[in-house]
């Protein structure tokens, strides 16, 4: 038992160290950004693709007479948003990263500086450069599949390169610039105004420095790649393809379902935790099935699919707790539950049950999304389920959420479907759990006669 404690406690401590590490919490801002964004643009692109999420006989020539003829304006409006999600993403990481070091190290940073640096040093990585003829010039293409024009490659959805592709690219460049900046200001590499120059003149002076670092650092370094036959961007978006390409598998998925729910055992937050580094992979993924591509891991699969009703998948055991439960503590439970599962939020089951630490809800909490997860991942990948084109806010409740994120009503059946299979996982679970409090209760209530 001891031991067990002990294990507990060092996992605890170690994972909530992590967690709260200055990168991470970053990142974690970064993800909470490019909500608003993406709904934004799930909007216009629903507008876009209204006949596929109705295929009412007559709606397609009723929809290409009426909103059809403004698809290219609600495309315009979709590339505004999703176009340039690496900007977004990562500039509010960068922002948020330095706006920590300023807070905690008490060093003279200015965020806005440092998201500013951010843009330029990202806007060097971005343009296609190759060494030919003893020169550095700019790649040129015309082919319709690959449109590059003064090294910018470009398409219906804008600027390739600061789009969902360039999330991880703006990551690595975000940090570079923080810390380049973090070590000119702590040795003092800038220049410093009188106290009688505006704040503004002097804030612009103070970012010429760091600002030089941080631009001849990210060019030297693209530079040297160029020489080497490649580019930054194009070495970084290996690794980022590479763990993008395990997550879209089906045991890829279901490690990333288990290591949420593992860590939420603990007390810890995992959906926000392992969420804050797979929003690179399934924002890029969504983008690239509104092209078509066809990725399961894209936009939101855990909200729409797997985790309905909160972490552990509990939306039909919540109704359970309210409608069937006999032992008071869990009908009092669900009665404070049943309204917000149906947002995916589940907090007083977690902590109320509770499942933190439960020995006898560690399976169902694991195993239920996990059982829902493989029911999605093989009625999408199979193509009877349309893909995930579209990130719905993670509290829509279920059935919405799925139609929302494929744009179709099937998306909404396997919703409603995969909340019935992770609930057939809890329910003897839970059932065992009810008449074992029931038990207890019966016991303290006879002592109390007594």
């Amino acid at each position: 038992m001891e031991n067990s404690d002990a294990f507990k406690e060092k996992m605890t401590n170690a994972v909530g160290k992590f967690a709260g590490s200055r990168f991470v919490r970053a990142i974690m801002e970064a993800g909470y950004s490019v909500i608003a964004f993406s709904i934004i643009g799930a909007m216009f692109l629903i507008l876009e693709v209204l006949p596929q999420a109705f295929p009412i006989p007559g709606f397609a020539g009723f929809y290409a007479e009426t909103l059809g003829r403004f698809t290219n304006l609600f495309q315009v409006v979709y590339n505004s948003t999703m176009g340039i999600l690496a900007l977004i993403f990562a500039g509010t990481f960068t922002y948020s990263y330095t706006k920590i070091y300023q807070e905690e190290e008490h060093l003279n940073l200015n965020p806005l500086n440092g998201l500013l640096m951010f843009l330029m040093a990202m806007f060097i990585t971005v343009p296609q450069l190759v060494w030919k003829g003893g020169t550095v010039q700019f790649v040129q293409s015309l082919n319709k599949a690959n449109i590059i024009g003064g090294g910018y490659a470009v398409s219906a959805s804008g600027v390739t390169r600061i789009a969902a592709v360039g999330i991880f690219t703006g990551l690595v460049v975000g940090w570079l610039t923080v810390q380049i900046y973090r070590f000119t200001i702590k040795h003092n590499w800038s220049i410093k105004m009188p106290a009688s120059v505006p704040a503004g003149v002097a804030n612009s002076f103070s970012a010429l420095i760091p600002g030089f670092c941080v631009a001849f650092v990210i060019a030297l370094l693209n530079l040297i790649l160029v020489f080497a036959g490649t580019d930054i961007f194009k070495v970084l978006y290996i690794p980022f393809s590479f763990v993008s390409n395990i997550a879209d598998t089906w045991w890829g998925f279901l490690i990333i379902i288990f290591l949420i729910h593992f860590l939420w055992w603990f007390g810890i937050h995992g959906a926000t935790i392992v969420s804050s580094f797979y929003t690179p992979i399934i924002l890029a993924n969504m983008a690239a099935n509104v092209k078509g591509a066809n990725h399961f891991f894209a936009g939101d699969p855990m909200n729409a699919f797997v985790i309905i009703g909160g972490s552990g998948a509990t939306l039909g055991m919540a109704i359970w707790l309210f409608s069937r439960a006999k032992s008071a503590q869990l009908r009092e439970i669900g009665k404070a539950e049943i309204v917000p599962a149906i947002f995916n939020i589940n907090e007083p089951i977690i902590f109320g049950l509770p499942i933190v630490y439960n020995v006898q809800l560690f399976i169902p909490f694991v195993c239920a999304p996990l059982a829902s997860g493989i029911v999605a991942y093989l009625a999408v990948t199979s193509k009877l389920v349309h893909k995930i084109i579209v990130q719905q806010p993670w509290p829509t409740p279920v059935g919405l959420g799925g139609f929302i994120a494929t744009a179709s009503w099937e998306g909404a059946v396997l919703a409603i479907i995969c909340a019935a299979v992770a609930f057939a996982v809890w329910y003897p679970f839970i059932r065992h759990y009810d008449r074992t409090l029931l038990k207890k209760e019966q016991a303290m209530a006879t002592e109390e006669i007594k």
